[in-house]
């Protein structure tokens, strides 16, 4: 698999706010290691990052503006503005990052960006919403699910589904329904290596 070269890496919502208990049980306590070796790869080869934060308007959310949980995690808040590419700020209130200020469609389109890989928070939440708006829109879109997590979930009529059960429904929707890619980090390393 080859990487582009100004591929964005758009990293979602990795803020303290989800290390509350509030969220429950999680899966793949990975995810933060490669999130980081990826961010670290695209700052080492100047590729663009953007930086997504979610900016609840939810009373009582652990991610209110204004609460330590709306800020970035730490080892992603270190990365900021230490690499060689461009790098955005895209602020939401809702899950997809396309929904954000500044206008994230028009930041790719001005920077002539085609290809997008997608980490970060929720796997099935604002990372899938987001990836599949990215396919809507026409971007060939990589979602490294091993950079990513999410939590168990109760849903209607008395179902519930565990992290990993949503994780694979939102693979094999996303990529069964080709909206994106499913790859791994080890995948996207590989297409990124010099």
């Amino acid at each position: 698999m080859e990487i582009e070269g100004n591929a964005a890496l758009i990293v979602v919502d990795v803020q303290k706010g989800f290390e509350s208990a509030y969220w429950g049980r999680r899966d793949n306590p990975e995810a933060e290691g490669n999130m980081a070796a990826l961010i670290d790869r695209w700052q080492e080869t100047g590729r663009p990052v953007v930086f997504v934060r979610h900016d609840s308007r939810q009373a009582g959310s652990p991610l209110a503006p204004g609460t330590e949980g709306n800020a970035f995690k730490d080892f992603v808040e270190e990365r900021r503005g230490a690499g060689a590419g461009p790098e955005v700020l895209v602020t939401k209130t809702v899950n997809s990052a396309f929904y954000g200020e500044p206008d994230l469609d028009a930041w790719l389109k001005g920077a002539g960006i085609e290809q997008l890989v997608v980490v970060g928070i929720q796997t099935n939440m604002c990372n899938e919403t987001t990836a599949r708006m990215g396919g809507n829109l026409g971007y060939d879109v990589l979602f490294a699910l091993d950079a990513m997590h999410t939590f168990d979930l109760a849903g209607p009529f008395g179902w519930s589904g565990t992290a990993e059960e949503l994780t694979r429904a939102t693979a094999v929707s996303l990529h069964g329904g080709r909206f994106a890619r499913v790859v791994t980090t080890e995948d996207v390393l590989k297409g990124t290596a010099a």
